[in-house]
Order: C-alpha cells, then structure tokens, then sequence
C-alpha cells in the first residue's frame, strides 16, 4: 500500500520543492493539497501549487482553497524573499487557471479525506497552521484520526528569521501553532527552523541538482533564482543562521514523512508557543522540566540522513 498524505502549503519555493519530492516518491499518494497564506497571499498560493502541479504532469492531484488570513495576527508574507509572487517572480504565461482549484475549502476537505482513511493518512504541513486550526475547530476529533503530523515550523533555540525569536509559519499566525500544538495529539514530528539550517546542503550540490536535463529542473532554476541571488550576498550571509549554504526548509518535513529512515536523531518533549512576548511571540518553547504537565509529546527532528535526503531532492526533478 502506497503512503497517503496531504500537503498544507503556502507555495513559495520550498513548498515548490517540497510538493515536487512528495509527486516523485514512488511509494506515496497525494490526496490533496490545501493551501493557506504565507509566503505569498492566498491567490498566488493557489496558482504556484496548480504550477507545480503542471510541471509535473499531476494536475489530477486536487487543490483546495484555505484561509488567507490568519486566525487573529496581521498578515504577514515573505515577498521579498521568495519574490512577489512566492515563485521568484519567474513569468508563466502559461500558468493553469484557479477554475482548477476545488469548490470544497481546505478544512471541510481536510476532514473529508481523513474520515475516508481513518489512521492511514499523514498530514505534512508546510505553512502557518490556519488551515489545521481551524480543522481542528470543526471537528475535534480530527487529529486522532490522523496517522501521523509532520510540521515544518517553530523553532528550538530561540533563532528568529523573521522576528527575534521567531520563525515565519509560527509568527504568521502564532494562535493557529498554539492550537495544533496544544490539540492535536497524533504522533506530531517538527522540523524547526535550526534544524533545517543544521542539515542544509552545499550550493554545488544545488549545481548538480538544477544542472539535470528536464523541465521540472528548468522550472525549479527559474523560480529559485531570485532567492539564490539573495541568500548568496553579503548581507544574507551575514543574517541567515545557515550562512551560504542551500536550505530547503519545507522539504525536511515531506522527506521524513516519505521515508521514516531518513530520520537518525529527534527528542521527543512537550512543546507549545509563546504567544504574549514583546519579543518572543510566535517562539515554540520546550517543556524540558514538564511544567506544562502536557502528556503529548512532539517528536523534534535533530538529525537526518543527508544521503538519503539528496536523493529525494534529485528524483523530484528527474
């Protein structure tokens, strides 16, 4: 039997990649793909996923409109880091159109599809966690339902990218991690912002991967462009924790979903988010001491297998 997921993006480049390793994984069916707001506003959102989806040849795939803002916080988007419009502001004249994206909002169908494979689905989220907020909210229910979650998000040693202590998905919609952290109780692996700069790849590794003669590689050189521009100057050297080297944040999250092996190191603590900090908002605290007396514990990736990890990251563009 073939692993079920689905995917909850706000698709900018990494979502991109981490969409493109997920259709390429032999082993694994895509259910659906939800999309909230995050890199870019939600219509983008919708647009780069039915993109991705193209280039790919999986159209088939269903897509399914989110929340385009979050729960309580001002919108926030990261324009100037994946382009305007979350795809490096790479032109596509021949984008599909958004008559392909589903009637069902991303929530109801989030719901839908767990209730038809009761413990057979996992969920891989990639973006601020509205849309499962709210799942959550309609059917309490819901994450018991859940084989697995696999969350790319948070942080452990209070290293911001966006904020101080912040990072982007949970400083998006801080109150939205707060409740899936707090209810959903599923076997819940995140792959924090640390840790993907810890694991993050050479940039001739990034040669080799787009140098690969297809035209999900040509896509992926063009959207990604703008961003390896940015991260490779001086003042992103300067700021970024993972310095000149390629981190494809979202996709930890998806290759540890496909491949349970690829994980070779996680502590397992219970976790919740700082939500009232001048300048702490949105940090993921952990409960060393169990002072929160919370019996569900989070599953923290630390290390992975980057062998492993590589040649995901190659078959996606092949």
């Amino acid at each position: 039997m073939k692993k079920k997921l689905i995917m909850d993006v706000d698709t900018g480049v990494d979502d991109a990649q981490a969409i493109m390793m997920a259709l390429a994984a032999p082993g694994v069916e895509i259910l659906g793909i939800t999309c909230c707001h995050g890199n870019t506003p939600l219509e983008n959102v919708l647009k780069n996923t039915l993109r991705v989806l193209k280039v790919c040849n999986r159209l088939d795939v269903p897509v399914y409109r989110g929340c385009a803002e979050p729960l309580v916080a001002h919108k926030r988007h990261a324009g100037d880091f994946h382009g305007k419009d979350g795809l490096g502001d790479a032109p596509d004249p021949d984008a599909p159109g958004l008559d392909a994206v589903q009637e069902e909002k991303a929530a109801v169908a989030l719901i839908r599809m767990v209730n038809e494979n009761p413990g057979e689905v996992t969920l891989v989220a990639t973006a601020p966690l509205t849309n499962l907020a709210m799942a959550v909210n309609l059917d309490p229910s819901f994450p018991e339902k859940l084989k697995a979650l696999y969350i790319m998000g948070g942080n452990t040693e209070s290293r911001g990218n966006t904020t101080v202590c912040g990072e982007f998905n949970f400083v998006a919609d801080s109150e939205a991690a707060y409740v899936v952290l707090d209810r959903y109780t599923c076997p819940t692996y995140i792959a924090t912002w640390e840790f993907s700069c810890r694991s993050s790849l050479p940039w001739s590794f990034v040669d080799t991967w787009l140098a690969q003669d297809t035209d999900k590689a040509r896509f992926m050189e063009r959207i990604s462009s703008l961003t390896r521009k940015m991260v490779q100057t001086e003042r992103y050297q300067k700021e970024l924790v993972s310095g000149t080297e390629f981190n494809s944040c979202d996709t930890y999250a998806v290759a540890a979903a496909i491949d349970e092996t690829l994980l070779t190191e996680s502590e397992r603590v219970a976790v919740t988010v700082e939500l009232q900090g001048t300048n702490t908002r949105g940090m993921m605290v952990l409960d060393h001491m169990e002072l929160l007396k919370k019996k569900h514990k989070a599953i923290i990736m630390k290390t992975v297998d980057l062998e492993k990890f590589k040649q995901l990251l190659m078959n996606a563009l092949k």
